[in-house]
C-alpha cells in the first residue's frame, strides 16, 4: 500500500475543522453531518466530511483512525463514492451504547450492517475496501490484529470512483477524528484468505 499525502485529497463537504497534527490529520465534524439515503429513517443527507482521491477499478484504500466516540452515531472511517446516490462507507459507528464495525452500502437507499466491537474502543482501527469486479471487499481490524471481514457489496464494474477518510457527528458538535494514514494499492488477491 502507497500512503497518500492529505493534500493529493479533495474534499466532500469540508470539516468545520482540519489541522495537522505531524502526520496525523484532526477533523473535526460539524453536528448534523451525515451519509444517508431515505431507508427507514426516512431522509437523505449527504453531508459528511470526505477527504477523497481517485480510486480505479481494481485498487485497494486503507484509512486508520482514532477517536473518542461517545454520542449516538459518532462515526469515522473510510468512502467509496461514485456519487451522491451510489456509495459505500466503512468503520466505526457509536450505536446504542458501544462501538459497532460496520458498513453502509448504497444504490439509492442505504443499508446498515454492523456488529459491536467494544474491544476496539480508544485503538487505531484499520478500514480496508478492496474493488475489483463489481465488488467491494471491506476488513477491519485495531492495531495489528487480524483483518475481519466487515462486507461484501455490489459496486458498478469498470467506472471512475473516489475514496478516502470520512466522519460524521449526527447528533453532536466537537467530535474530532485523528486520521493518522490515507493509502492505496492493489486489490486483495482473493476473498477468502
Amino acid at each position: 500500500m502507497r500512503p497518500i499525502p492529505w493534500d493529493d485529497g479533495t474534499w466532500l463537504n469540508p470539516p468545520p475543522s482540519a489541522v495537522r497534527d505531524g502526520g496525523d490529520l484532526l477533523v473535526t465534524a460539524e453536528r448534523g453531518s451525515d451519509f444517508w439515503q431515505t431507508t427507514s429513517y426516512g431522509y437523505d443527507r449527504d453531508s459528511g466530511h470526505a477527504l477523497l482521491a481517485s480510486l480505479g477499478p481494481e485498487a485497494a484504500v486503507e484509512a486508520s483512525f482514532a477517536a473518542a466516540f461517545t454520542e449516538q452515531f459518532d462515526q469515522a472511517g473510510l468512502l467509496v463514492r461514485l456519487d451522491e446516490r451510489t456509495w459505500i462507507k466503512a468503520g466505526v459507528e457509536f450505536a446504542d451504547g458501544v462501538a459497532q464495525a460496520g458498513a453502509v452500502v448504497t444504490r439509492d437507499r442505504s443499508d446498515w450492517s454492523t456488529g459491536p466491537v467494544p474491544d476496539w474502543t480508544g485503538r487505531t482501527v484499520t478500514i480496508r475496501a478492496s474493488r475489483s469486479g463489481n465488488a467491494v471487499t471491506v476488513r477491519g481490524r485495531a492495531e495489528d490484529e487480524p483483518w475481519r471481514m466487515l462486507r461484501v457489496a455490489p459496486f458498478p464494474e469498470g467506472v471512475p470512483a473516489t475514496a478516502g477518510i470520512y466522519c460524521c457527528a449526527p447528533e453532536r458538535s466537537g467530535l474530532t477524528v485523528r486520521f493518522t494514514r490515507l493509502a492505496f494499492g492493489p486489490p486483495d488477491r482473493s476473498l477468502h484468505g
